[in-house]
């Protein structure tokens, strides 16, 4: 299956490297791009991509609010894209709240060619992109500046998790892969995406990336534990 991909970003060289870059691709159809978010709303509004490179800052209207936009429509809008944030390391509260909004996850514009490629094909294939040692960086860090008070609402979310899921979500927002995860529990790779699924679907959550923003909020995991 061919990945739709659209690309939202104000620098017009930006656009085309990174279009010229995933067009080259068999399976990735680059199928538009805009220069602000409210045009990329537009855009995917009438070209359905599975995937958005957003920009975080953009004029007009920027990447944050067009991530909301798109992953929270309006009444009669069925159509919900996967959002990759495209951002450097000063907007770091930036990609957190695009997090938050479920965003899939973000991509340093610096990355190596190869990197894009990749996180396109994880994002479409419904996966989050969240690079363990970056992610701990930026979620950690926003996190002891700006410290959420657990609610007692998210307590009792937690209270429905059983041991072992409780453990695989703590050990998620730490930012190990499935494979390390499944190394730290002694259990099968499979067996912890199947944990996984039901972390998610008991917690009405979309994918990992709104998995470790909740370990956060919810007190479960505390920035600057080992």
């Amino acid at each position: 299956m061919t990945i739709r991909v659209i690309i939202v970003d104000d620098q017009a060289m930006v656009r085309a490297g990174f279009a010229a870059l995933l067009a080259a691709q068999s399976d990735i159809d680059v199928v538009g791009e805009a220069p602000d978010g409210r045009k990329g709303i537009e855009v995917s509004r009438t070209t359905h991509p599975d995937v958005v490179l957003m920009d975080v800052r953009m004029p007009e209207m920027d990447g944050l609010a067009a991530a909301r936009e798109l992953l929270s429509p309006s009444a009669g809008v069925v159509h919900r894209p996967r959002v990759l944030m495209l951002t450097t390391f000063d907007v770091d509260d930036y990609v957190y709240e695009a997090l938050r909004a479920g965003a899939s996850g973000f991509l340093l514009k610096d990355a190596p060619p190869a990197d894009l490629i990749s996180a396109v094909r994880i994002v479409a294939a419904g996966d989050a992109l969240l690079a363990p040692s970056v992610t701990r960086r930026l979620i950690a860090d926003f996190a002891r500046r700006s410290p959420a008070t657990p609610s007692g609402g998210a307590a009792l979310r937690l209270n429905g998790l059983t041991p072992r899921e409780t453990e695989v979500l703590e050990l998620i927002a730490r930012g190990l892969s499935n494979q390390e995860i499944a190394a730290r529990l002694v259990v099968a790779e499979q067996t912890v995406k199947t944990h996984i699924g039901k972390v998610l679907a008991k917690l009405g959550l979309r994918d990992r990336a709104q998995a470790v923003i909740f370990a956060y909020e919810s007190g479960l995991v505390t920035p600057g534990e080992a």
